[in-house]
């Protein structure tokens, strides 16, 4: 008989709602009651598609000391999140068909939350190879290749293409690797560097020039194009632009809509990441968020070890798995963000971009992925109550109005919190 949820509040909808599933899948809407062998009181909260994050990091091969698929996964639900995204970025990087292969098997085995995996370019040969493992796309650090070697790498994906199931689709990381060499070495010249040196080393103009560089070659190359954590208004301004006749998508993380680069001279070299926080002029905004937004998290933690080498050897990263959906909630309730787009920004964009059929609604046949929120859940972040390995965040310790209280993954419940 399966299970039904009830006393469920739908964004777009009046009224409260039973909802039915059986065997993983969505099988009722109803506002008269459904009847099942196990039943769940949502108590008036609002329930939402399982929210879904297209880009985490969670260092499974090779770097487990900072997080692994199971506290990783863990961290996911408790944030909200009922399907992730995991970057190629690992030891062995994520470019071959066997390290895809053994990366999928890790997962497999400790991930409480749907996953995907997107794999790392490499020769034509070795990605054809990768294709038979189904990777959900592949990501391009354009930052770390060179114009050349990126004109191969995109003509490269348009051949997979024509010969394989391969999509077209194409994650990219957009910062210049010329431009920031330059202004790294020049920075490097000074007597002493302070943290918030990091974001002038890789300023604004090295993404939008490599927004557009990448805009160019999704388009030379018959690519669809998605622009992971996209932090410069420029930027987006080009990507917008682009998107009106091509295939262009973006993601915005937490600490570039939130902060500026002014939080290096608060939390020193815990904030440094890639792209860095930018100057105040340079940031996208909470008001940039609209109804083709997608939420990219780029949980990437560090040991914190690894986070104090320095302005130029720290590591860079921020975990936000735990921490965004309530600091956006927390927006709504402010007044500053809709309602409405939470199911746009966290799971329905998201899954039509990378092409996941069966989620992103609550609608009848889809997977039964769902996202509990207490619109009015009050609290302050405690980094020691986290999931995550990871021990520091520049939230912790602010106040939020809004929580994820329960995560339900394929029918079944894996974070409770009402």
């Amino acid at each position: 008989m399966g299970l039904v949820i009830k006393n469920c509040k739908l964004v777009d909808k009046t009224g409260e709602y039973y909802i039915k599933i059986d065997e993983g899948k969505i099988t009722d809407i109803s506002k008269t009651p459904l009847k099942a062998n196990e039943t769940i009181d949502i108590k008036n909260n609002y329930i939402f598609p399982g929210f879904i994050d297209p880009h985490i990091h969670f260092r499974d091969p090779g770097l487990t000391q900072k997080e692994d698929f199971k506290t990783g996964s863990l961290s996911a639900a408790n944030g909200g999140f009922t399907t992730v995204f995991d970057m190629p970025n690992t030891l062995p990087k994520t470019n071959t068909f066997k390290a895809l292969k053994e990366k999928i098997k890790i997962a497999e085995s400790k991930s409480v939350v749907n996953f995907e995996l997107l794999a790392g370019t490499n020769t034509l040969e070795e990605m054809e190879k990768m294709m038979k493992l189904n990777p959900i796309a592949f990501k391009i650090f354009m930052d770390l290749e060179s114009d050349e070697s990126l004109e191969n790498t995109f003509q490269n994906l348009s051949l997979l293409k024509e010969k394989t199931e391969y999509n077209g689709l194409v994650a990219t990381h957009c910062e210049k690797k010329s431009i920031v060499e330059r202004e790294t070495n020049k920075l490097k010249q000074k007597d002493e560097n302070k943290a918030i040196d990091y974001s002038y080393a890789r300023p604004a103009a090295s993404e939008d020039e490599s927004v557009k560089q990448a805009i160019e070659l999704a388009k030379t190359n018959n690519l669809s194009l998605h622009i992971c954590h996209l932090s410069s208004r420029k930027s987006l301004d080009i990507a917008k632009n682009a998107s009106k006749t091509q295939a262009v998508s973006w993601e915005f993380t937490p600490h570039h809509l939130l902060l500026n680069n002014s939080a290096y001279n608060i939390y020193d070299t815990f904030i440094k990441t890639n792209p860095p926080l930018r100057e105040e002029q340079d940031s996208v905004k909470i008001s940039d968020l609209d109804s083709n937004s997608i939420i990219g998290t780029d949980h990437a933690p560090h040991t914190m070890e690894d986070k104090q080498k320095g302005v130029w050897n720290s590591s860079p990263g921020i975990p936000n798995l735990e921490t965004v959906v309530p600091l956006l909630l927390t927006e709504v309730n402010k007044g500053n963000l809709d309602l409405k787009l939470i199911q746009k920004i966290f799971s329905y964009n998201a899954s039509k971009i990378y092409g996941l059929k069966n989620k992103g609604e609550i609608a009848i046949g889809k997977d039964a992925d769902f996202t509990v929120i207490d619109l009015k859940r009050e609290g302050i972040f405690n980094i020691d109550e986290f999931k995550t390995k990871a021990e520091y965040s520049p939230f912790d310790g602010k106040k939020y109005i809004g929580m994820p209280v329960m995560t339900i993954v394929n029918g079944k419940t894996v974070i409770d919190k009402i």
